[in-house]
């Protein structure tokens, strides 16, 4: 119910949402480190997230690094899988492989940096503290949350 309502007071206003993925749907710390396919999906949250995606002014994304190529297609199966109403324009997954090994925080920051300011509600939900601190030393306007808000 937290996010629910949290999200309440924006509900006369455009909302973006991104969400991560690793540790906040899916649980990380399952299965062989690289293997994003076969995580197991934490069902609460992506209940949550799906009943979310249901009102008309959010437009929910996943934000979501993989440190090779190979993880992008892994991570779609996965969210084909567990999470469809994630529409496939809206998966943000990032390879750090493409981009010189750089830190996800810091592509996470970048990204959301060129994310169109049309006067919707920015919101990121991410588990990593380091991403979201990266994330507010560039994007002031950018309301942060930690996975632990999807938690009742």
């Amino acid at each position: 119910m937290y996010i629910e309502n949290f999200l309440n007071q924006y509900n006369d206003k455009k909302v973006k949402m991104f969400v991560d993925m690793d540790g906040v749907i899916a649980d990380f710390n399952y299965g062989k480190a690289c293997d994003f396919d076969k995580k197991r999906p934490l069902y609460s949250n992506i209940e949550k997230l799906e009943n979310i995606s249901k009102k008309d002014n959010i437009d929910l994304y996943v934000f979501s690094a993989t440190r090779m190529n190979k993880g992008y297609d892994e991570k779609q199966y996965w969210l084909d899988k567990y999470a469809p109403f994630f529409k496939k324009e809206n998966r943000v997954i990032i390879s750090r492989e493409k981009h010189d090994f750089k830190e996800s925080s810091t592509l996470k920051a970048d990204y959301m940096k060129n994310v169109e300011r049309d006067g919707s509600v920015l919101i990121v939900i991410d588990d990593d503290p380091k991403n979201l601190k990266a994330i507010r030393q560039s994007n002031e306007d950018v309301v942060l949350l930690k996975d632990t808000a999807l938690v009742d």
